[in-house]
């Protein structure tokens, strides 16, 4: 059994720490984290004012069923598309979705992030894709993310917004953080010239040195 208070303490971070990284307005995103052990996610609260969200109220789903396990509440609307991810890639315990506004400039037109930029290589190690437009019904949604992402934790929804993914919470929040962070800096370097691609062998070496060898875990 996971420590679910502990979870829900890291839902409601997260989704604290969306309007505070610049990432929504209003109620324009959510969070969510998973316990597979539990077949239980916690997810924001359908429109709910984010200074209003504590840990107590995040809304329990149990993702099996998709039954919302709390009375008088209702989960966000993009609970079906956390659901589907949860349920069909392996390894994830965090989803965040948001409109922030570099990243969704370029889904407005339908384009991904490219790699040209260390930054990218490190965190995504490929660009950051964006899918065609879907609607929001049923799992539509889900199902293109599966369809068109790469090995990269996020990716653009054509016309939409951005969805991003990782082994925590804080995991999902700090992809959704790095994808707008990046955007804004290619969108930057486009209005100068067009931006130099990194090629996939040197992205590889990027990409591993940082999942690999940077910061301090491992060390004795």
């Amino acid at each position: 059994m996971a420590d679910l208070a502990a979870l829900r303490q890291a839902v409601a971070q997260a989704n604290w720490d969306l309007p505070k990284s610049g990432l929504v307005t209003m109620h324009s995103g959510n969070a969510s984290g998973y316990s597979p052990e539990d077949d239980l996610l916690y997810i924001k609260p359908s429109g709910m004012d984010y200074d209003q969200i504590t840990p107590d109220n995040v809304v329990p789903v149990r993702v099996s069923t998709g039954e919302v396990l709390a009375s008088g509440v209702r989960a966000s609307v993009d609970l079906p598309h956390h659901l589907f991810l949860y349920k069909n890639i392996p390894g994830i315990k965090g989803v965040i979705h948001t409109h922030s506004n570099h990243a969704t400039a370029f889904a407005a037109v339908g384009k991904p992030v490219p790699l040209c930029l260390t930054a990218i290589a490190d965190e995504f190690g490929a660009e950051i894709p964006c899918a065609p437009y879907v609607d929001n019904e049923g799992e539509h949604i889900g199902e293109a993310i599966l369809k068109y992402r790469n090995r990269a934790p996020a990716i653009l929804m054509g016309n939409h917004g951005v969805f991003a993914w990782g082994d925590s919470p804080r995991a999902a929040l700090k992809a959704a953080v790095m994808t707008e962070d990046v955007a804004k800096t290619v969108w930057l370097a486009m209005q100068i010239g067009e931006p130099k691609p990194i090629p996939p062998e040197e992205a590889e070496k990027w990409y591993d040195r940082y999942h690999n060898r940077y910061g301090q875990s491992g060390v004795k």
